[in-house]
């Protein structure tokens, strides 16, 4: 990221700046078209005052205003178990964070147990099984193409019985039937409502930096299906620019809550937005 900033600068410290082109850049810069705009409107408005370094203090003063200084972390309910949806479309790295959250959560002295909820997709089943029984985390799976509202039903069941502070769904993320999908999502959260009215408690999707705005996309069509709480933001280890977070942040105002920094279960923290934005710029 820091190259393209660099870039970034020696556009605005050109005799003749090309407006089109820097917005065009932050744009790249998977910043969105909004939050582009509105950053070279505030750098036409200084730009007889400003050096090239000052691009990154003006994005930066852009990007803090967008981004809540500390988002809600998860916490435990009293009495009862915490549910929390994770969703997705397949390659996003889901599965994979549903773990890395349980170890986080796990790690931090609460309780938790895993649903296999991702039924239709053999692999994300036996991938979950696999974290399970490395992390030493409980979990509930059902049939192959069985009912994935069944599982969290299950799963509730026993994070109840267990004591346990935090329920974990890892459910199904396919897009490309959206009606089949809305369905699957309702089905689950009545079912769970049946054990308890205020859950899922959490809805969590999970995007990869990598992949711009079609994870702004993901987001947008998650959002209407289930109101989301947080963003799961995998990848952002170098290859990802980042930006895309700060626009989902801005459109739908829904925060990161997490963030994936590599493949090692240790490498997913819960998100920092005075430190991101000091290491994004």
């Amino acid at each position: 990221m820091a190259g393209f900033f660099k870039s970034l600068i020696q556009r605005f410290t050109k005799p003749d700046i090309d407006w089109d082109d820097l917005e065009a850049a932050l744009i790249a810069g998977d910043l969105g078209p909004r939050l582009s705009l509105q950053i070279v409107d505030d750098l036409k408005d200084q730009a007889r005052k400003l050096h090239g370094a000052d691009i990154v203090q003006v994005t930066r003063e852009h990007i803090r205003k967008i981004l809540p200084e500390a988002p809600k972390p998860l916490t435990r309910l009293e009495g009862k178990p915490k549910v929390v949806l994770v969703i997705g479309v397949n390659g996003t790295g889901k599965t994979t964070s549903t773990a890395k959250l349980a170890h986080l959560l796990h790690k931090g002295g609460h309780k938790v147990v895993l649903a296999a909820a991702d039924t239709f997709r053999a692999a994300a089943v036996e991938q979950l099984e696999v974290w399970s029984q490395r992390l030493n985390i409980p979990m509930v799976k059902g049939p192959p193409n069985g009912d994935p509202a069944s599982v969290c039903f299950e799963a509730y069941d026993l994070a109840s019985k267990t004591g346990a502070d935090f329920l974990l769904c890892d459910t199904a993320g396919r897009l490309h039937n959206k009606h089949n999908l809305m369905e699957e999502l309702k089905k689950i959260h009545r079912i769970l409502g049946r054990k308890d009215s205020t859950s899922p408690h959490e809805v969590l999707l999970v995007v990869d930096a990598t992949t711009g705005s079609n994870a702004l996309q993901q987001a947008r069509e998650f959002n209407k299906i289930i109101p989301l709480s947080g963003v799961i933001v995998t990848k952002l280890d170098g290859s990802g620019k980042g930006g895309i977070l700060v626009t989902i942040q801005q459109e739908l105002g829904v925060p990161t809550r997490y963030i994936g920094l590599g493949e090692k279960v240790e490498e997913f923290q819960a998100f920092d937005s005075q430190r991101f934005v000091e290491e994004l710029l």
